[in-house]
């Protein structure tokens, strides 16, 4: 796969016929996407889980009382016991990946540690888990109408609240969610 084929940095938004309830209504920031498969992070599937419960459980001390009380989300159904914080990139950090000059992923330890004491980026979203594909599966989803897919953008990722997530994402390529069925096909 070559870059102008790649879609990472780009949002899946799924499309109301996506029943699979892994997926129903999600928006999914690809973060990898070759020719051997491709990785997201879901982005609009808040849990029962702060950021405080999950520095409790790492012993993570002195949490500014605003950043405990976000939420943490559900990145996917793989491995969902494992942290992934989507975050401004700052530069080279321990265990992060850029995803564009402006995004990166996270798994250490050491950022967690620095969002609790205000001293990491300002804008990150923590979730548990991630969503990924076999080579040519994701292709193929798109393919059956399975998903919109679209650049990706600070606002919908970071400051758009979790519910509103889906219905902006696909107005940002101005679609209306409310005005397409489940149903699609192909001329």
């Amino acid at each position: 796969m070559n870059a102008t084929t790649s879609l990472a940095n780009q949002f899946l938004i799924a499309m109301p016929g996506l029943s699979d309830p892994h997926f129903f209504r999600t928006v999914t920031l690809i973060c990898e996407h070759s020719a051997e498969g491709a990785m997201g992070i879901i982005i609009n599937r808040p849990i029962e889980l702060t950021l405080g419960d999950v520095f409790r459980q790492l012993q993570i001390e002195d949490v500014d009382t605003h950043t405990a009380r976000q939420p943490v989300h559900l990145g996917g159904p793989l491995q969902n016991n494992r942290g992934f914080v989507l975050h401004e990139f700052l530069g080279h950090c321990e265990s992060t990946v850029a995803i564009t000059d402006t995004i990166g992923i996270s798994t250490s330890r050491d950022i967690l540690t620095a969002i609790a004491h205000g001293e990491g980026p300002e804008q990150y979203l923590l979730a548990l888990g991630y969503a990924g594909w076999g080579p040519g599966q994701l292709e193929q989803e798109i393919a059956d109408n399975a998903w919109l897919s679209g650049p990706a953008t600070m606002e919908v990722l970071f400051r758009t609240p979790s519910e509103a997530r889906w219905a902006t994402a696909a107005q940002v390529l101005g679609v209306d969610m409310t005005r397409l069925c489940g149903d699609a096909g192909h001329a």
